[in-house]
């Protein structure tokens, strides 16, 4: 009997450890509540966004994931010290949470260094560790440095990771919030719109200060600018992911046990330069970096008609496989691609023309690195007018089809029907020589007739049969 009851304790004391290890160390949310939410973005309130946000990534964290909330800026106006945990650390309530959020004011100042200073304390005096998730749409508005706040934190031994995400910042306003993100250990992620906000928090929540600190780095960069790009890390030969991560235009951290790795790297932000791969081997207690360069350069593509902006479909190809690598629609307009620098085949389709010469192909285009090239093709048309009537002027149904004369090709082909919308019928042609075959149908149906027709640049020429 004695022996049943160590074992059980010993049992229980095993799946109490064992659970406690499985459950992941809390987050804590530190919700920005100052007067400037109120600003709008594509048609909402900042706060509205944030909160919509926050709520759906709170309620897809693991059911066993402690959630801590703290706001600033949600009491009073103009006070540097309206800062609140609203939900302790201990809290395994999404709906708790989410319910805080969605019924906060935003009023106040912008205490981003009190603020992560009293979450900071709060880890040190219940011995804990946590992941800190900051979302601020400004900067510092009290007096204090949160980067100097999280960088003494750490030299302190106290155990967090910080991530910041931005929401609707301006350039040069992020400076300090990357400082102070880098210090504690984490990532500053921009968010200019709520799609942006989501792929921060949700990025933020997975990289927690459980997981262990990166050993990879990667810096990619574009004609000599950071870019953003995508970095995904697999078992080499395999497609079993081990690590993820994205630049942000800054350097991205994977951990990558010992052992040897497909690393794939896409850059992001509407270019059509491929992504490339690279192939490290870890040892144990290795830290490495790489930087990554896509060099590229702007074929910017223009496609007239008579001289005139004309809508067109652009393509280039890789000399050597034939592949596409890259294509736009013009629409009238100049379009541009980007793509690594090199030679490329290009076509050019013309819309709406019809005839043997509505494709153009140019061999050797060259596209230099962090330079504007600029192509274009002119396409040359002329309108053919048919129309099909009786001698009382009654409109007759038929088809239409012409064939190019040197060809024998049938390029364009209709019907006139008996709408004075379509009757004549308008053609937009290649200039050339056309036969122009009519094959009346409906009342009128079983006469054939056979012409010949000249179509020339920016002219119209018309035709109306009479049977």
């Amino acid at each position: 009997m004695k022996l049943l009851i160590t074992l059980c304790c010993v049992l229980g004391l095993t799946l109490q450890t064992y659970a406690q290890q499985d459950a992941p160390s809390p987050i804590l949310f530190i919700y920005d509540a100052s007067g400037s939410m109120w600003g709008q973005l594509q048609g909402k309130t900042k706060k509205e966004i944030a909160s919509d946000v926050l709520s759906t990534t709170v309620g897809n964290l693991p059911d066993n994931q402690n959630i801590g909330l703290m706001a600033y800026g949600h009491r009073k106006k103009g006070d540097c010290n309206d800062i609140e945990f609203l939900v302790n650390l201990n809290n395994n309530s999404k709906k708790e949470v989410t319910n805080a959020v969605s019924k906060m004011n935003a009023l106040g100042k912008t205490p981003l260094a009190r603020s992560a200073s009293q979450a900071i304390n709060s880890l040190k005096e219940n011995n804990t560790k946590a992941t800190i998730i900051l979302i601020t749409d400004g900067i510092e508005s009290c007096d204090g440095n949160i980067c100097d706040v999280v960088a003494k934190a750490k030299t302190d031994g106290i155990d967090f990771k910080l991530h910041i995400v931005g929401f609707g910042l301006k350039e040069g306003e992020t400076e300090q919030l990357k400082c102070a993100a880098d210090a504690g250990g984490g990532t500053y992620y921009d968010a200019a719109d709520a799609s942006g906000l989501s792929e921060g928090l949700i990025e933020a929540t997975t990289q927690t200060v459980d997981e262990p600190d990166g050993n990879f780095s990667i810096y990619a960069t574009k004609n000599g600018e950071p870019v953003d790009a995508w970095i995904k890390a697999t078992k080499a030969g395999s497609n079993d992911a081990v690590d993820g991560s994205r630049t942000y235009r800054d350097s991205a951290w994977v951990y990558l046990p010992p052992g040897k790795y497909d690393i794939s790297i896409t850059p992001l932000e509407g270019t059509d330069i491929p992504g490339t791969s690279i192939t490290v081997e870890m040892k144990e207690g290795d830290i490495k970096h790489e930087n990554i360069s896509f060099d590229g350069g702007t074929l910017e593509v223009t496609t007239t008609n008579n001289d005139e902006g004309w809508d067109g479909i652009v393509k280039m190809f890789d000399i050597h496989t034939g592949k596409v690598v890259a294509n736009t629609r013009t629409y009238g307009s100049t379009k541009t691609m980007e793509v690594p620098a090199g030679k490329y085949k290009v076509t050019f389709l013309a819309l709406a023309i019809e005839g043997v010469n509505i494709n153009h192909e140019i061999e050797d285009v060259e596209v230099k690195a962090g330079a504007t090239t600029p192509l274009a093709h002119n396409f040359d048309s002329g309108t053919a007018m048919i129309g099909v009537q009786t001698s009382s002027g009654e409109l007759i149904d038929a088809t239409v089809n012409f064939h190019e004369v040197n060809t024998k090709k049938n390029v364009a082909a209709s019907r006139t029907y008996t709408s004075d919308s379509s009757n004549p019928r308008k053609f937009l042609l290649n200039p050339g020589t056309y036969n122009v075959k009519i094959v009346t149908l409906g009342a009128h149906k079983g006469k054939t007739e056979t012409f010949t027709i000249e179509v020339k640049k920016g002219e119209t020429v018309t035709k109306i049969l009479t049977f």
